[in-house]
């Protein structure tokens, strides 16, 4: 029988709960209750808030006694992270399901986040017709707008919450029935890709379709790539072709599409084998020119479209991003390596294109040199652009290499 983790504030909402756990119980599936109220010690609960606290590395009457609503709301989100996540892995549950207004929202949400792609998360939120980008993250967290607040069950909230139960019920089922039959899928391959980068991409992803493989395209927005790195975590992806790594100019410089501090770091984490490449590091994302900050207005712009408009990265910015290229994938624990495109990052880095910069280029390729000299990262230098023929397919095929000499096809 599947089961379906329900976690709740036991202590204030606790007779919603147990109406949600006799809805699950009709749909034909089991409930564990883990208890995340503040100051709860519900008999309802499978797991106390006290074991919530304590899988957040914290003392429960010290956080309790400062009466801190902030921490205790970050407390609880941790532990409950913790928790989730060890039962999942260890097959005890099929399903995760919450509610609650945005207290309760932001308790549940980073436990929902902590979970692999793929395994069922229903979230019922007062919060859920707005930006739910926080409660969502990159996971696949299927969010559901409660109309009413969480609090009784009256002749709406009946009908939201069956549903969701019924919801959260047959997608536990699901789970559980796939966990259980053999896996027939073809070993799935990530590849980050950009407006600017596409040929090279699509020559990668032809060559690896071949080889055998399915292949997820990212597109490298920021989201794409934490989207694409959770995938990662999630076990789900094989291999990593990372071509396009351009996030990381707009975490440097301050664009709009970074995907944080962390990207380029979850395949070498975990060993993922990857092959990584420059694509589109010439180059810092904005909204329309209007939006660019007055202290850039004097740099190197192009107008990409009528809403984004594409910055330069000088000689200094590319040097500093060879630096972190280079002690990001140093620190790699699988088979790594680099594809440098001598002759342009880009599109539009290419000679006698509007970015072009032979200096900047070169500030970067010789601070990945010195920053991976003696590492166990395979540096292969092309004179080629990114886009020129062959130099996807040769990724593709570098990937495959690490792949199968691992055993992992």
């Amino acid at each position: 029988m599947a089961t379906v983790g329900v976690m709740g504030t036991l202590d204030t909402k606790g007779d919603d709960y147990a109406w949600v756990a006799e809805r699950l119980r009709d749909c034909g599936v089991d409930v564990l209750m883990i208890d995340v109220g503040s100051f709860s010690h519900s008999e309802l609960a499978d797991v106390t808030s006290d074991e919530v606290i304590a899988a957040a590395g914290a003392d429960a009457a010290a956080v309790r006694g400062r009466r801190d609503r902030g921490e205790m709301m970050k407390v609880m989100g941790d532990g409950a992270a913790v928790i989730v996540r060890g039962l999942a892995a260890e097959g005890k549950i099929h399903g995760v399901f919450a509610m609650g207004g945005s207290g309760g929202s932001s308790v549940a949400a980073p436990a929902m986040q902590a979970l692999p792609i793929g395994f069922p998360k229903l979230l019922v939120s007062t919060m859920a017709s707005g930006n739910v980008k926080p409660y969502v993250g990159e996971v696949d967290t299927t969010l559901m707008y409660s109309v009413v607040d969480v609090a009784g069950i009256n002749s709406v909230s009946a009908q939201v919450l069956g549903n969701a139960a019924a919801g959260i019920a047959g997608m536990a089922e699901a789970y559980e029935t796939r966990q259980g039959a053999a896996d027939e899928h073809r070993p799935v391959i990530g590849v980050t890709m950009f407006g600017v980068t596409t040929p090279a991409a699509d020559e990668a992803r032809k060559r690896l379709t071949e080889l055998g493989y399915e292949v997820l395209v990212f597109h490298a927005t920021g989201t794409g790539g934490r989207a694409m790195e959770k995938l990662v975590e999630s076990g789900l992806l094989t291999g990593v072709l990372d071509l396009t790594t351009t996030e990381l100019c707009d975490e440097l410089a301050g664009g709009v599409l970074s995907a944080g501090p962390d990207r380029l770091e979850m395949a070498g984490r975990l060993g993922t084998p990857q092959v990584v490449s420059l694509g589109a590091l010439d180059m810092v994302n904005f909204g329309p020119m209007d939006t660019v900050p007055e202290k850039y207005r004097d740099r190197t712009l192009f107008v990409h479209n009528p809403t984004v408009t594409l910055m330069r990265t000088t000689p200094e910015e590319m040097g500093e991003l060879g630096r972190q290229i280079a002690t990001k994938l140093r620190a790699a624990t699988g088979p790594t390596a680099l594809y440098v495109p001598l002759k342009g990052v880009s599109a539009i880095a290419v000679e006698g294109a509007p970015f072009y910069d032979a200096v900047a280029d070169q500030a970067c390729f010789a601070a990945l040199r010195e920053g991976l000299a003696g590492s166990a990262v395979t540096v292969i230098e092309r004179d080629m652009a990114i886009n020129d023929p062959g130099f996807g397919s040769e990724m593709a095929d570098a990937l495959h290499a690490f792949i199968t000499k691992e055993g992992k096809n």
